[in-house]
Order: structure tokens, then sequence, then C-alpha cells
């Protein structure tokens, strides 16, 4: 499969009939100019060597040379078609909390961002696997549906962060409900959901989804992000800047806690199991290994190979004209018999 990435170089194309037009007018230029010079037949024996048909054949090569290079510039690629796979794996839906309690600090640098960390990691690790992503926070929705291009996984979790979701509140028995709906209804195909969260459930919904999950066959896996002691979480300004910390209604800096019970129960609720967050990323090979057991299913997948650049195509004939343009001359060599003539023509004179 043939492509150009930069279609917009096109637009370059328009210098092709620009410089025709511009060679035009410089000809005509000089044609005012050598008439003006003298006599019509004096003119033409002085300019007797100048071969119109060189000249012809230089400005050709130049504008063909111009128009490769526009062509190069224009990124031309290829790429084969895309293709249909078949691949064994399991379905992963990831829930992770986006409340304003991420922002918290006692996991460095901070909960969010340590969140994000655990969740690339996962997605390098997956090999065959469908993954989705679901934020929540008051609220929960997917917003990246089961797929196996992790690119795209990868880019819409670097597009996630506190705030995206604007309700306040930790409505975990949201996201369970919400990342149930995304599975397929396929029979025999492992349910996974990865729930990261400080486990702060704010509604109480969280066991009665984690109950349902268990009824639909799914599992759930939970990572507490944080820490039980609790610590004041920072507000900042729309620049990033740090302006203080969340006080409640009386004045006082509320704290956030990691619930660990909340979490266990979870995750016991549907046979899964609960992991801290810990430096590095040990709770994620554990995750993996234990979902590695998991039957697999085959996943229909299509994936697009990488599109290689071929601007050489292009672009060396373009340098190659652009140099034959140049050597070649515009003036033939003139015969000494018609050098001979023209001295006796003026002799005569």
């Amino acid at each position: 499969m043939f492509r150009f990435a930069s279609q917009s170089a096109f637009f370059f194309l328009l210098g092709v009939p620009l410089l025709v037009i511009f060679f035009w007018l410089v000809e005509l230029r000089k044609r005012s100019l050598l008439a003006r010079f003298g006599e019509i037949e004096l003119v033409q024996r002085l300019t007797a060597s100048r071969s119109r048909g060189l000249l012809i054949a230089r400005r050709t090569l130049f504008i063909a040379g111009y128009a490769l290079l526009v062509l190069a510039m224009a990124r031309p690629q290829l790429g084969t078609r895309l293709e249909e796979v078949k691949r064994e794996g399991i379905d992963i839906i990831v829930a992770i909390d986006v409340s304003r309690s991420m922002h918290a600090e006692d996991i460095a640098p901070s909960r969010m961002a340590k969140a994000r960390f655990e969740l690339k990691n996962l997605i390098d690790k997956l090999r065959g696997d469908r993954i989705g992503i679901v934020p929540f926070a008051g609220d929960a929705f997917l917003q990246c549906p089961l797929t196996t291009d992790y690119g795209t996984a990868k880019m819409i979790l670097d597009a996630i962060d506190v705030g995206v979701i604007p309700e306040p509140g930790t409505a975990i028995g949201r996201a369970i409900e919400i990342a149930s709906k995304g599975f397929t209804t396929s029979e025999g195909r492992a349910k996974v959901i990865l729930l990261l969260t400080d486990g702060e459930d704010n509604e109480g919904s969280a066991l009665p989804a984690a109950k349902a999950a268990a009824e639909e066959g799914i599992i759930i896996y939970t990572i507490g992000i944080g820490t039980p002691t609790g610590v004041p979480i920072p507000t900042f300004d729309r620049y990033g800047n740090r302006t203080g910390y969340i006080r409640n209604s009386a004045g006082e800096i509320v704290t956030s806690r990691l619930d660990e019970e909340t979490l266990q129960r979870i995750a016991m609720e549907t046979g899964g199991k609960y992991y801290p967050a810990r430096p590095g990323s040990a709770e994620l090979n554990e995750i993996i290994k234990a979902i590695s057991g998991m039957e697999k299913s085959e996943i229909d997948a299509r994936i697009f190979t990488n599109y290689e650049d071929r601007f050489q195509w292009f672009l060396i004939p373009a340098l190659l004209l652009f140099l034959i343009a140049g050597a070649l001359p515009e003036r033939r060599k003139v015969k000494p018999e018609m050098l001979s003539r023209w001295a006796d023509a003026n002799t005569t004179e």
C-alpha cells in the first residue's frame, strides 16, 4: 500500500506552472533587450552559438527536478495492507481513579503519576490480550473500548488526569458497573477488571457492584494507590502551581487515606486479589502471572503495519536532474567555417 504522509506539500506543485511562466517571461525580456541592442541580422550572428533546444532542455530538467523534490517533501510511504490475524488472550478493563484525592503525594511523585506508571508497565507486558480503560471519580465512563492497539491505549492513558471527570467523589461501584458493561458477550473468555484507586468509596456501592460482576464471571484485581496513614490533598491552579490544600467546610485540612479493607473485600468477592502499590512494579508481575494461567480464547484483531518512508525514490532523481540541468550548456559549438563567414562579412562591410 502506497501513500503520501504530508499531502499538504502538494501545494508546492503550483510552483511548476509558475516556473514555466517565469522562464517564458525571462525569454521575452531577453528578446526585448536584444532587439534594442542593434539590427536583427547582427544580433542573430552574435547569438548564433546559443541553442534554443539546449535551453529548453535545461529548463525542462529543472522543472522536472522541482516536481520530484515536491513529491519527496510529501513523504511517500510504503506499507502492507490491513491484515486480520488470530490472537489468543483475555479481556482486561482498567478502572483508574481520577478523583482529587489522587493528587496526594504519599506515593512519589503523586498517586496519579504512580497509577499511570503502573498501567503503562502493564500494557508493555501484555501479549495478545485486549485492554480497555475506564476513568472514574464521582462518575465513570468507558474512554478506551477493548483493543489490542497498545499504542493507542497508552496515548489515551497519557491524556487521563485528575479533573477529567468533573463530578467530585470516588464512585468505585459506578466504575465497576461501567467496566463490566465494556466486556463483550463472548462465552468462555476470561474477563478481568483491574481497579487502581485509593479505595475511598464515597457512595458505598462498591461491594454490591463487585458481587454483580462476580455473577457475570468477572474477576477483579485491586491495586491500592496510597498509604493508610493519610495525607493532605494539595490543590493547584490552572498553570499547575500549588495553591494549598483541600479544606472542609470548617476550614480544616482534609486528609486522604488508603482504604485497604474495602479493596480487599472487592477482590475477594470476585475471586481476585488485592495488591498494595509498591516501588517499581512488583505487584504487576504478580497480576500478570495470575492472569496468564486463565483460559485464553481467540480474538480477531486488525493490525496495521508501520509505513516506511520512501522519499529517496523521488529525492535522488530530483538531485540528479538538478545536476544535469546545471551541467548542460546553453550554447552549442559553432563550426569554424561559420565564424570565418561572419568575419568575411564584417570585412566586406
